[in-house]
């Protein structure tokens, strides 16, 4: 049994796994959430001078010290969409291990369904555009690299 998620752009930058893999030495911690809307997700495009820039993601960033998962997750998502969430409506999926050639790092994923969309407001120093997308239809954009798979792992695609 593989350890490790198939990833379809940059192989050799990075892999991701489900289990820790041995040596794994995280710098940081990520959260992440697929904000979910009539079977459709939303993607934020990213600027071009920001790390992994002009690729789409989801609603994701750096835990800060001193936060736990879900305050982190309620704090980026209300700073990246203009959307307010309480813990109750978050559920937790998983825990990723993300190995770069540079780096290790945990990625941890969310979930949250709305029934009607909501008025997305992003930061323009973060992103540049936003779109509301199939889970298929996401594997076909120019994603940051872990994100395929993880949309793959949790959509069972």
């Amino acid at each position: 049994m593989k350890t490790y998620l198939e990833v379809n752009s940059f192989p050799s930058r990075h892999v991701i796994y489900e289990k820790r893999p041995e040596n794994f030495n995280s710098r940081f911690e990520i959260v992440s959430c697929f904000f979910e809307c009539a079977d459709k997700i939303l993607l934020l495009h990213r600027q071009d001078d920001k790390p992994e820039g002009n690729t789409w993601g989801v609603p994701a960033g750096k835990i800060d010290e001193g936060e736990n998962l879900a305050e982190a997750m309620l704090r980026e998502l209300r700073e990246e969409t203009g959307f307010k969430l309480s813990a109750e409506e978050l559920v937790y999926f998983q825990k990723i291990y993300v190995r770069y050639s540079e780096y290790d790092f945990i990625y941890h994923i969310f979930h949250t369904k709305i029934e009607e969309e909501v008025q997305v407001s992003i930061s323009d120093k973060e992103h540049k555009d936003f779109k509301w997308v199939s889970p298929k239809e996401a594997l076909g954009m120019p994603l940051i690299p872990e994100l395929g798979s993880c949309i793959k792992l949790f959509y069972v695609i």
